[in-house]
Order: structure tokens, then sequence, then C-alpha cells
């Protein structure tokens, strides 16, 4: 009689991190086999949490923080057969005996405990400057819920402190800055925010992120640009204030009860490096397509682990909720025998500040020129519907490949309808769009929702034309900058009189686009012609009539007199 075989022991899984990527992992790996052992450890008491929500439970936008960490252990226990051990540190991992070193916060004590398959999840750490001071009490950074219960309790608990808050710095103008100055100026309070770099929101070019400067100071905050914090004072009730020194104002002080210093995060690589794991370029924990790293049996997911770029495939770095969820899924699936493959990413992602939308995807300009493409750029300035049902302006930027016609990146600002467009040009750059391909689209359409020939139509058009040489652009950049070389440069200006008297491009001169027919023989035909209007319409249309009179050196100012007026003093 044959002997049965003896049944193999279940897989045995630890993870390291019970955020976004963690939790993803620890459910689809569950999902995919019943057998399997899942652990989860977590140093902190929340789990699974919306760590992207927290600014607005601060502004009291969401009022209970238990809407953001709707899941704990328990859930996670019923729902998956996944043991969540929060208040438990990983220390060390041994990836040659297959363990990691665990201690109990609680307790102090330290076990050991064997793994076949390891998922590290550690996720960022804010970035703290070595600032005098900044270690004072009322000064904070936004992590995680522990945070934000503090802040806010900060701000609430102040009056029965002896010091109410009034004035708070913000430092630092990305994604979480923004985002608690828009919250902090709705709880009341006075907010100024210190950027160290030229603009708002740097990630973005800056003929875009100065719309955000004008967004933030259009709502009573004090932006200062180009200045640095250089010391945070407090005395035994907490902080009192920052020094400054830089920017327009120079040094100085300013007044605040609190400080947030948000100055950026970089990934918590602890635990990989003491894997031996293979650290990228971009300071991430390198891995493959399947989320593995250089060690076996060792996964890195969430925003510990680098990226790649969906239209150059080189490695990058940009820790977002959405992508740290499809890395721990496609780690779980991929641990557990599935198919499931890392398809790269575009940075795709989306702020509202104050009353607008901040949104992009892909290359800016500057990055694409700096990857060695030859761009075209488009300044698409649209109301997202018919302004006869409330539509309102939505600015479009847009950069094309020159040599090969794809849509390589946009950026999107508008009260309303930039979320739609972002998504829509970020789905034509995932498939390897042709910008021709954009009028193509078959976008949904009412006046309650869009117009007929919607943005991301238009930006199709356009670019194409301008690609292909029917309707050739110049940004409000390029046409400073070729002028400050002293090219010589005729310059239209094809809209009303009443137009131009509100504002008009510098030595600029003035035919309506009615008269550019009878009048075009006051142009010198020989000479590189600029034709523009407000957005750039009727600049096109200018365009066109003279290109038809022989005009053969002809372009259309990107985005209209609206787009050279908003554009950065110091444009290049």
């Amino acid at each position: 009689m044959n002997a049965l075989p003896l049944p193999s022991a279940p897989l045995k899984v630890v993870v390291v991190g019970s955020v976004a990527a963690g939790t993803s992992a620890a459910a689809k790996a569950r999902r995919n086999t019943e057998t399997a052992q899942i652990t989860v450890y977590e140093r902190d008491h929340d789990i699974s949490y919306s760590g992207c929500g927290l600014p607005y439970f601060v502004g009291g936008e969401v009022a209970d923080i238990e809407e953001l960490t709707p899941r704990d252990p328990a859930w996670f226990k019923a729902r998956y057969d996944v043991d969540v051990r929060t208040g438990h540190e990983v220390v060390a991992v041994d990836a040659d005996a297959r363990t990691v070193t665990v201690r109990d916060l609680a307790t102090g004590r330290t076990v050991v405990d064997a793994y076949d398959e390891l998922v590290l999840a550690t996720g960022v750490r804010a970035v703290v400057p070595p600032i005098p001071g900044v270690d004072s009490t009322g000064v904070f950074s936004v992590r995680t819920p522990t945070d934000a219960r503090a802040i806010r309790a900060w701000i609430e608990d102040s009056e029965s402190r002896g010091r109410v808050v009034r004035h708070a710095v913000v430092v630092g103008a990305g994604y979480i800055g923004l985002e608690m100055a828009e919250q902090l100026v709705a709880r009341g309070l006075t907010v100024t925010v210190v950027e160290a770099l030229d603009h708002a929101m740097p990630r973005m070019d800056t003929d875009m992120s100065a719309r955000v400067d004008d967004e933030l100071r259009k709502h009573g905050v004090d932006l200062r640009l180009g200045t640095k914090v250089v010391g945070i004072e407090a005395d035994d009730g907490g902080v009192t204030g920052v020094a400054v020194d830089g920017g327009r104002l120079g040094s100085g002080h300013i007044d605040a009860e609190l400080v947030i210093v948000s100055v950026g995060v970089k990934p918590n690589t602890d635990l990989a490096e003491q894997a031996g794991v293979r650290i990228g370029p971009t300071g991430a924990v390198a891995v493959d397509r399947r989320q593995r790293t250089s060690v076996e049996h060792v996964w890195a997911v969430g925003d510990v682990a680098e990226s790649f770029h969906v239209i150059t495939g080189d490695p990058v770095w940009v820790p977002l909720g959405s992508t740290a969820n499809k890395m721990g899924r496609i780690a779980g699936d991929a641990m557990t025998g599935g198919p499931l493959e890392h398809r790269g990413i575009l940075g795709t992602s989306i702020v509202r500040v104050f009353d607008v939308g901040v949104a992009q995807t892909g290359f800016t300009e500057a990055g694409a020129r700096a990857a060695g493409y030859d761009v075209e750029v488009l300044h698409n300035i649209k109301p997202d519907r018919p302004e006869y049902l409330g539509g309102k302006p939505l600015v479009l930027k847009a950069v094309a490949d020159r040599a090969t016609g794809r849509l390589l990146g946009a950026q999107a600002i508008g009260a309303s309808g930039a979320d739609k467009r972002i998504d829509v040009l970020a789905t034509a750059i995932t498939f390897g769009a042709d910008v021709a391909d954009l009028f193509h689209l078959d976008l949904a359409y009412s006046p309650t929702y869009a117009t007929t020939k919607d943005p991301v139509h238009y930006t199709g058009m356009a670019l194409t034309n301008a690609i292909h040489g029917q309707a050739p652009l110049v940004t409000p950049a390029q046409l400073d900058r070729r002028r400050a070389d002293g090219e010589r440069i005729q310059v239209v200006d094809v809209r009303s009189a009443k137009d131009r008297a509100k504002s008009a491009v510098p030595d600029s001169v003035h035919i309506p686009l009615a008269e550019l027919r009878q009048r075009s023989g006051e142009l010198d035909p020989a000479l590189p012609t600029v034709t523009y209007c407000n957005k750039g319409v009727t600049g096109n249309a200018g365009q066109n009539v003279l290109r038809n009179l022989g005009f053969t050196d002809v372009a259309n100012l990107s985005g209209g007199n609206q787009s050279y007026q908003a554009r950065p003093a110091a444009s290049s």
C-alpha cells in the first residue's frame, strides 16, 4: 500500500506596514489562497487609513477621524483571516534565515518570526529639515492619523492653554502643504506658506504653478516664495513664530502659534537595506514588475518602492496612494501564483486648492525637454461646459513629441472639469495615443457637463496642426526669450479695442480680426509674425488669414493674452 503524501506546510506571509500597500497585499494573497498564514505588523495603532484625507480632518471638513480609519484588526481578521498586529515594530530582518525580529511597543518584548515571503510596505518618513527649534511644541508634520489628531487638538484646545492659535506657518507648498493651508484658512487662521523654490506646486511647469500662487493669494494666504525658514521660535507655552530669510520681503519674523512642516518625504528603506535589497536610483527600493526585490522572497510595495515611467520605462518614484494600492495587489497576487504585473505610472495627481482643481499627468514641458524630447506645447483655455450653464475657465497645458506626435503630458487647472480631462489624457498617454487621436475620442456630451468640442478635442486639433505646420504655436515664454535674444518679431493683436484696453502684449500691433484682411499691408510678410487674442481661438483665425495671404512664418500665441499676462515674471 502506498503511503499518502504528507501535506505541505502552508505558505507563511509576513507583511511589514498596514496602510494602502500592505493591506492590499495581504487581502489579495488571501483572495488567492485560503491556506496561507498571513501576518501584518504595524508599529502605529491605525491601519488602512486614508492619509490623503488627513488635512480635511484637521480643517473639520471630515468630522470624525474614524471616517478615515474605517477598518481595524478585528475587521481584517473577520473578513480575510489576516492577523494584523498593531503596536508591533519590525526592528530587524534576516533574509538568509528568513526571519524578522518584532518588538511589542507596549511591553518592549521582542520575538523572532519566520516567513516564506516577506512584504516590505514601510512607506515613507517625513523629511524634517535641520532648523533650530523644529522639535518645539506646536510644530507638526502630517503623515498619520496620530499627527492629524494632535494638530486638531492643538488648535481646538489652545484657548484652555492660554494661547489661542490664530496664526499658522506652513513650510513647503507641495500637495500636503497646500491642502493644509486651505484647511487652516477654513478654520479662520491667518496662514503664511513659506516655499524655498520660486513657486507653489514646484512639480508643475512655472507658467502653471504661477496660477496656483495667484489662487493662494486670492484667498488671503501670505505666500513667501524663494524663502527659507531659518529658525523656529518658542517658549514654555509652545511655538511663537518663525524666522525667515530671502524672498521679496527679505529676512524677518512671522508670528505663529502653529507650524506645519511639509517639505517632503523620503522612502523608509531601513529594513530593506538590512535585508540587503538593491536601492534604485530614485532612492527607493528597486523592484521588478512583480514587485520582487533583488533578494529572494522579499517584496517591496507602496511608497518605499520605486516604479517606472509608462513612456520611457525609466525608474521613477512618485508616492501616491493609488499606486500603493496597485503595487500591494500585484505583490499579493504574484506571491500566490497569480499573473499580475505592474505596468508603470505617469505620476497622475490632483489637489484642490481653494476654488480650483490642480491636476497633472505624464511629463511637464520642463521634464520632457530634460528627457531629450523636441516638444510642441499648447495652452488651451476653454470653459469646462457652456457658459450659459455656468461653465468656468479650464486652463489645460499639453505637451507632445514633435517627432512622433505622441502625447507626453498634461496639466490642468480649473474650478471644475480638471479631473475629468486629466484622466482622459492619462488614459490616452498610457495607450500611446497620437495627439491626432484626441479629436476622434467619442466623449460624453451634454451642455450640463461639456462643450460640443471638448477641451480634450481642441487640444488634439491644435497640437496636430502645430506639429504638422498648419498652425504653429509659440508659448509666452518662447516669445519673451526670442525677443530678449534680439529677434525682430511683429506681434499682432486681433482682439477688439475694448479687450486691448484692459491689457496687451508689449510692442504689439493692434489690428482687429474683422479688419485684418484689409489692413494686412501694414505688416511685413517677411518678418516672423505672432498673432494673439484673449485665449487663442481668434488668434488662430488671424493666423490663418495671414498665412492665406502669403505670410510664411506665422505662429499663434499659445493661450493668448490670458496666458501671457499669467506667465511668471521670470519666464524662460
